[in-house]
């Protein structure tokens, strides 16, 4: 099965909040990482509307939306032409141009050359009380290292700083840490301590009642228990899963690929099938 991929989809996408109060364009409400495009006609939009340090922001989110879309030569062309700005801007901004050159780095296949860009966007946002940022630099050092202990001690440092900041959005990078060790510990073949983990993560995606949020939390939870070979308590999930998109006039195919597996594993070829069919038309 192929892995699904969080950290850069809902996972962020959960944590990422409102731009600090300093800034005047919002972000959150620009934002929609199930559709890159989408995002960036919005900030082009606000773009045109924008002065100061805000119009290097939402460059840096256009580069973010091109590099979602693989786009990693539009992405660097959007950041190379800010560059020469950055040095009288403020540390928002400059924090966000090296996240984001380091995020487009790390999706075009150089996560070594990624790392230090990430570590000075931490060292910055830390110094000057972004702690959202902070958080989100933590974050993604965590997933450039290369091995299993590195990742998870990348996501411990990121689970002690969202803990203690003062700041309630970087306290929400807590359950992305949580959900990032789990998936680790998953890819490690540390099925047990990822379930554990990941029952922590689920619970503090439910403290902030998101509801989409929180399915693809549970998601991540029943999968693992499928990896454990319950069964039963997979299914459970699943097809619990499966009703709440529904009442709530959405799908997710990942339920679908989930319930096909689970169905095969349990030797329901029909059942196997059908699900096997829904995930194909909607992933």
């Amino acid at each position: 099965m192929k892995r699904r991929v969080l950290p850069l989809g809902w996972a962020v996408a959960w944590a990422l909040a409102a731009a600090p109060a300093v800034a005047a364009v919002d972000l959150d409400a620009l934002w929609d990482f199930d559709r890159p495009a989408v995002s960036e006609q919005r900030f082009r939009e606000a773009l045109a509307k924008a002065e100061g340090d805000d119009v290097l922001t939402l460059r840096t989110q256009i580069a973010r939306t091109l590099g979602l879309r693989r786009l990693y030569d539009a992405a660097f062309k959007e950041l190379d032409a800010i560059e020469p700005q950055l040095e009288a801007a403020g540390p928002e901004a400059r924090a966000r141009a090296l996240l984001e050159r380091g995020r487009t780095l790390r999706s075009a296949g150089q996560p070594r050359q990624a790392e230090p860009l990430f570590q000075r966007a931490f060292e910055l946002a830390d110094r000057t009380r972004h702690e959202f940022l902070a958080a989100d630099a933590l974050h993604m050092l965590a997933l450039v290292q290369p091995d299993t202990e590195g990742k998870l001690a990348g996501n411990k440092r990121v689970l002690a700083y969202a803990r203690t900041a003062r700041d309630a959005r970087a306290r929400r990078w807590d359950a992305v840490a949580l959900n990032n060790m789990g998936s680790t510990l998953n890819e490690a073949g540390r099925h047990e301590e990822a379930l554990g983990v990941l029952r922590e993560a689920q619970e503090a995606y439910e403290a902030a009642g998101r509801p989409r949020n929180v399915r693809y939390a549970r998601w991540m939870v029943a999968y693992t228990l499928r990896l454990l070979k319950r069964l039963d308590d997979a299914l459970a999930v699943q097809r619990s899963l499966e009703a709440e998109w529904a009442a709530a006039g959405d799908v997710d195919a990942y339920v679908f690929e989930e319930l096909s597996l689970i169905w095969a594993a349990k030797g329901d070829t029909d059942r196997a099938t059908h699900y096997r069919a829904l995930y194909e038309i909607t992933r």
